[in-house]
């Protein structure tokens, strides 16, 4: 079975940046989407971004709104593991980070679409 493992999340100042790394134990398919979730004490858990590829299609990368032109999500298929470098990082940011994988239906956005998930690693973001 699959297992996600998130690293690279830490406390930063207002303004900074952190990589998130998140390694696959085993093989995910290129097919699979691969996302970041995010979830603050309090609030519901949302998604961040999602990378997408598959047979003859180039990569596609969608993020929330909150994140656009600050956030940005990759993969290396090589070392089998999807990056979110976040850049510009406000308090709002802080929360839990989780990546994701699977090919599930349904929106990027939903967790349904999802069936394999990693721990969740910290991410705090201080003025």
């Amino acid at each position: 079975q699959v297992q996600l493992v998130e690293s690279g999340g830490g406390s930063v100042q207002v303004g900074g940046s952190l990589r998130l790394s998140c390694a696959a134990s085993g093989y995910i398919s290129s097919n699979d989407k691969m996302a970041w979730f995010r979830q603050a004490p309090g609030k519901e858990r949302e998604g961040v971004a999602v990378f997408y590829t598959g047979a003859g299609i180039d990569a596609i990368r969608y993020y929330a709104d909150s994140v656009k032109g600050r956030f940005t999500i990759s993969r290396d298929n090589a070392k089998n593991t999807i990056y979110l470098q976040m850049n510009s990082l406000k308090p709002e940011d802080t929360a839990v980070y989780y990546c994701a994988a699977g090919r599930l239906s349904g929106s990027w956005r939903s967790g349904d679409a999802y069936d394999t998930w990693g721990q969740g690693t910290q991410v705090t973001v201080s003025s």
